[in-house]
């Protein structure tokens, strides 16, 4: 039977129907997971198209997912952390939604003050166990939608949940039950999706979550988790790790709408931000984040990163104010202990540092040469050079400038006493036969040495 897609809007065949498949023992898919070596990737040469959607966003979870991998943050540093979140998000709320846990008194404090903020974006979302006191206490809340943990691979269903697939089914399909019972909107988590059996489970689970949710009037979320980072931003891979088929194949065979259909990476390989790309272009309208890509073992996808992401894929920042996301880097520093790898993109100390002597050169001459994009005003922070034998007073002093963020009545010249300390200790260095450039922490201890305390190690 031919009939008008309603996506396409050219005449197709009618969509064929996939069933549960209850089979009876797992599939594991040992010959593309064999555990005792690397995961390998399967081609099968099929190309689904492109469909960027109309409107993209970015969710954030640095405090559900962010939280498990580190020490819990205070009520305090979430409240700041979601205002500095709304004013990067923008008056648009590029970044949409933000959850939490609810399970503590303190969970729900931090829920309590930054409602009582007022903002609008990003809305405040929740992540709770699959139970009918759960569901009415995030309704109490004044929660509008809630994630659900709905784990779809064999992995999961057999041998961590010791169900049929046809049994976790009924089981999922009851607790969204409940959920629109209570009036809550379910974002369904569809963990561990990249080992799932996608037509044999996934497809035929969220065709049914569709129907319910059509007969229930309430809209149902669904949230593809490549729970350990198994997804493959390339075309032509198989299932069950191609990102662009498990997208298309959510959209087209299961009827999910863009806006409804979300990306949740994880970065075990160091695919997260280009899958989490790749869910965008090929349909999704949400990728799910974290602050600094904090999160279970390697990280969630980092939403600094999806912010230029989407920059650079719209071509406009769309009223987000990525200086924001050098605040929250400090913050994360200077308030919270937390230890960023000083080479990580957009927040690391030495991101927009060079330190080849033939780069700094080149960067001293024109910044451009060797410098991303204009860093301060994107990020507020300047490109730096490393210290070595030929940078003189001058640019050491620019160093010291840079590196302790000055303003214009506390910087240092190149007649500082400090300066000129600092100067001998370094041509003393080379003279010593040293051929590296000097590292910031060398330096930073260095300068609380000599200041007798002016400056002390960042």
């Amino acid at each position: 039977m031919l009939e008008i897609s309603g996506k396409s809007n050219l005449l197709e065949e009618e969509s064929y129907r996939y069933s549960l498949q209850d089979v009876a023992t797992p599939n594991l898919y040992r010959d593309v997971y064999p555990y005792t070596d690397v995961p390998r990737v399967a081609f099968n040469h099929r190309r689904v198209p492109l469909g960027m959607p109309e409107d993209i966003w970015i969710t954030d979870t640095s405090f559900r997912d962010g939280q498990q991998s580190v020490e819990p943050y205070t009520v305090k540093q979430i409240v700041d952390l979601y205002k500095m979140l709304s004013r990067l998000s923008g008056p648009y709320g590029i970044i949409r939604q933000t959850e939490f846990f609810v399970y503590s008194k303190k969970d729900r404090d931090a829920i309590a003050q930054c409602q009582e903020l007022g903002l609008k974006f990003p809305e405040i979302t929740t992540w709770i166990r699959a139970s009918k006191e759960d569901f009415k206490l995030v309704r109490n809340l004044g929660i509008r939608e809630t994630g659900i943990l709905v784990s779809c691979s064999d992995y999961h269903i057999f041998n961590k949940m010791k169900m049929t697939r046809k049994e976790c089914m009924n089981y999922y399909l009851q607790t969204v039950a409940e959920a629109f019972e209570a009036g809550v909107m379910p974002r369904c988590h569809l963990e561990d999706i990249t080992r799932a059996d996608f037509y044999g489970f996934v497809v035929p689970f969220v065709n049914e979550l569709m129907k319910m949710s059509r007969d229930a009037k309430i809209p149902v979320r669904i949230r593809a988790c490549d729970t350990m980072g198994y997804g493959i931003p390339f075309t032509e891979v198989a299932l069950p790790r191609s990102v662009p088929g498990i997208i298309y194949g959510l959209q087209h065979y299961s009827d999910v709408p863009s806006e409804m259909l979300e990306w949740h990476g994880h970065n075990d390989f160091y695919k997260a931000v280009a899958n989490a790309s790749t869910a965008w272009l090929y349909g999704a309208c949400g990728v799910n984040c974290s602050l600094l890509g904090i999160g279970e073992r390697t990280g969630n996808v980092p939403l600094e990163a999806m912010v230029f992401e989407y920059a650079s894929l719209r071509g406009s920042f769309d009223g987000m104010d990525p200086t924001v996301i050098t605040e929250i880097a400090d913050y994360f520093k200077n308030e919270m202990g937390y230890e960023i790898p000083p080479m990580t993109p957009f927040v690391g100390r030495n991101f927009n540092v060079t330190r080849a002597g033939i780069h700094a050169d080149g960067l001293l001459k024109d910044e451009e040469i060797y410098n991303i994009f204009d860093t301060k005003k994107i990020l507020n922070r300047s490109a730096s050079v490393m210290i070595s034998k030929t940078s003189g007073l001058a640019g050491i002093a620019y160093w010291i400038n840079e590196n302790y963020r000055l303003t214009a009545g506390e910087a240092v010249d190149k007649r500082d006493p400090l300066v000129v300390s600092l100067k001998k200790w370094i041509d003393d260095e080379y003279e010593a036969g040293r051929q590296t450039s000097i590292s910031t922490g060398e330096l930073e201890e260095k300068i609380e040495e000599l200041s007798g305390g002016r400056f002390c190690r960042l």
